[in-house]
């Protein structure tokens, strides 16, 4: 059975675990934004910072942040769920990707890794969620995360109708000393 949405939000654990790693399942409950040639986006929930998770009918997730930017970030739902596993702080990994550079992902992900200050937290709610949604693991979540939004081609526009920019920012580990320091 694919792994769903409703699949998910039925395991009350699971729900909590990943709203411990920033993903709530409640949708707003009004849209803020558009979808170029989609009628109505499925929201399938939020995170902390006011962004959107929307399900497209093409099955891919798009993440709809509250600053005006915007892209697919997966492939399939489950893809998505275990990007969020894998890689809680995704987030912080495209603000420090130098404009969309793979390798600079890939560092800004080390250092954010080595930075957690619950990592015990964070890999039980790793290991609970793995094992309640018999879920296997990306074998590149930062390259996963990378290939999508490179590819992406969903337009999102904020309700006056100016279009979302991309979600790579262009910082990298370099510009902030706690994640330099832990990268090196």
């Amino acid at each position: 059975m694919p792994l769903t949405p409703e699949v998910v939000t039925a395991d009350r654990a699971v729900v909590a675990r990943l709203a411990s790693l920033d993903v709530s399942f409640v949708p707003d409950e009004e849209a803020w934004f558009t979808i170029d040639g989609i009628e109505d986006p499925r929201q399938i929930g939020s995170n902390g910072t006011g962004g959107a998770f929307v399900l497209l009918p093409s099955q891919k997730v798009l993440y709809v942040s509250s600053e005006g930017r915007a892209g697919i970030i997966a492939d399939s739902f489950e893809a998505f769920v275990q990007l969020v596993v894998a890689r809680p702080y995704w987030l912080d990994i495209l603000k420090f990707s130098g404009g969309g550079d793979l390798q600079e992902m890939r560092r800004a992900a080390e250092a954010l890794e080595a930075t957690l200050d619950d990592e015990d937290e964070i890999n039980a709610a790793r290991e609970e969620i793995h094992r309640s949604l018999d879920l296997g693991k990306a074998a590149d979540p930062v390259g996963a995360l990378y290939e999508a939004i490179a590819a992406s081609d969903a337009i999102v526009r904020a309700t006056d109708g100016s279009p979302f920019t991309t979600l790579f920012n262009r910082f990298s580990i370099d510009n902030n000393p706690m994640l330099r320091n832990a990268a090196a």
